[in-house]
């Protein structure tokens, strides 16, 4: 089943301006998501969907392949919709959103969340990390509990389930994992999810993965070892360049340049 991945890119960010455009390594982070994306070898084909000329030229002139799509997309699922329509990708039958502010994703959350979609296993796949005490309370770590075969049962920032005797907190860690925010569908179940109108629980709890779980579509969970989150503040992105000039990335940070 082939497999092609998607990096939706929005010049707009509110928190860092232009964000897809900012350096990284000395190269524009549009750019380090793709070389990542290509170096994992997960994905058959990997194309950029921005909004924006900016970023489709960054792209167009390192040779990296490129669509310009709508600029009133409110999500990047959407986006990466758009692009999975295109005739030239009809052939795909898994679409891999990989956000473009994520230049050390993983490779075991990348082919997790698609192995649970080319298995046959659910037609939309993600993947979950295990989840740190002190991040249980926060609302910005989003949780997720699943079926015992893996299936998600609820997204939430909430920390669920909820903890009602102190005494039973052993029980909680294995049932709670953090959600690692990449997504595989089948071309069905992309279509429908941007063809659904937000649902309310999306609305209240600003997850887009609730609109279809809300509508009975199935979402397989892989639970990998680890993840890296993505660069959405100044303070990400200088962490981000402290780590790329120290070389952390060792064998990967070589196969990118």
């Amino acid at each position: 089943m082939a497999v092609l991945a998607v990096i939706p890119a929005r010049l707009g960010a509110t928190r860092l301006p232009r964000k897809p455009l900012r350096l990284l390594g000395g190269e524009p982070l549009v750019v380090r998501v793709y070389q990542r994306v290509a170096a994992l070898e997960v994905a058959d084909r990997i194309v950029v969907a921005t909004d924006h000329d900016d970023i489709r030229e960054a792209c167009a002139v390192r040779g990296i392949p490129v669509v310009l799509t709508r600029d009133d997309h409110p999500s990047g699922t959407d986006r990466v919709a758009e692009v999975a329509a295109r005739p030239e990708f009809a052939a795909y039958s898994t679409l891999l959103n990989v956000q473009g502010d994520e230049p050390f994703v993983t490779r075991e959350a990348l082919a997790g969340a698609v192995a649970m979609v080319t298995s046959g296993f659910a037609p939309v796949g993600t993947a979950a990390v295990s989840i740190a005490t002190d991040a249980l309370l926060r609302p910005d770590v989003v949780k997720v509990v699943c079926t015992d075969e893996g299936r998600a049962l609820y997204f939430s920032r909430a920390p669920i389930p909820y903890l009602r005797d102190p005494s039973d907190a052993s029980l909680l860690t294995p049932l709670v994992r953090q959600h690692v925010g990449v997504y595989a569908y089948t071309r069905t179940a992309l279509q429908q999810w941007v063809q659904w109108s937000p649902h309310p629980l999306e609305l209240v709890e600003r997850l887009e993965q609730l609109r279809p779980l809300a509508h009975g579509v199935a979402i397989g969970v892989a639970h990998v070892p680890s993840a890296e989150g993505g660069i959405d503040t100044e303070d990400d992105l200088q962490r981000a360049n402290a780590r790329w000039d120290a070389g952390l990335e060792g064998r990967t940070s070589n196969a990118l340049d």
